[in-house]
């Protein structure tokens, strides 16, 4: 369904009526901010890096083999103020502040929707704001690896000289089960669920609306290409800014 006026209050009106409504995001919630995405046609997976698949140095088994591969990206791991939360994250942090929303299930590794004020936010995937040793299991924080990850150099350990990973969710890892089970949980017992940004190809993550929709809540996806559940959505749009900029202005009005 294409964005017109009569969606958008459509949306609004979900929104009032849900007494449960969480959401998911993924890459395409951060492209406004200027990172770029990774399965669309120009996205991150569309290009070699010296001959090698990214994802392919984004599994474990390469990363233990080659750290230099993933460090000498220098994409991953970045300062917190390399990049600015966009209308996306801060709408949703205001609406998480109203009682609108509960809580922020994302699949982004940026940080983005806690700098933009969100109280309430489950990085599935994980963040390369903590990280740890993967020899002693000693942890840092990215403060003490940063300087030498914006060089493209391997940081190590200064307590046995271990490689420190950071704490990302690579290919060939498990998510942290904690989290996992509460988000089927969340999803499952949803009257409305946003999915903001994302394929929806990445399982188990891509499990969670169909939990939402198994148990007759209802769905509305923002993301710029098609996905699998788009025909079981209530509401599809296909722009995330024009989107939040209207419910940004939806939440400017006065109540009542």
């Amino acid at each position: 369904m294409a964005q017109s006026e009569n969606s958008i209050s459509r949306l609004c009106e979900l929104l009032k009526q849900s007494r449960k409504t969480v959401v998911l995001t993924g890459a395409g919630v951060s492209t406004l901010s200027g990172i770029p995405d990774f399965r669309s046609a120009n996205g991150l997976y569309s290009h070699d890096w010296h001959g090698m698949r990214i994802e392919d140095i984004l599994s474990l088994d390469v990363f233990r083999a080659h750290p230099e591969y993933f460090y000498a990206l220098k994409i991953f791991v970045q300062p917190d103020d390399a990049y600015q939360p966009n209308i996306v994250h801060t709408t949703l942090a205001e609406m998480q502040s109203r009682n609108i929303i509960g809580g922020i299930f994302t699949q982004n590794i940026d940080r983005l929707h806690t700098l933009a004020g969100a109280h309430d936010v489950i990085e599935l995937h994980g963040s390369a704001q903590h990280n740890h040793c993967l020899k002693c299991h000693a942890r840092y924080p990215i403060s003490a690896i940063i300087d030498t990850a914006m060089k493209g150099e391997v940081p190590h350990c200064p307590k046995c000289g271990g490689v420190i990973k950071p704490d990302i969710v690579f290919y060939g890892e498990n998510l942290v089960e904690e989290d996992l089970d509460r988000a089927f949980n969340d999803f499952a017992h949803a009257d409305l669920a946003l999915v903001l940004g994302t394929s929806l190809v990445v399982y188990p993550v891509a499990a969670l609306p169909e939990e939402t929709i198994r148990h007759g809540g209802k769905l509305v996806i923002v993301n710029a290409q098609p996905t699998p559940l788009d025909r079981h959505a209530e509401l599809t749009f296909t722009d995330l800014k024009s989107t939040f900029q209207a419910l940004q202005d939806w939440l400017s009005q006065p109540a009542g």
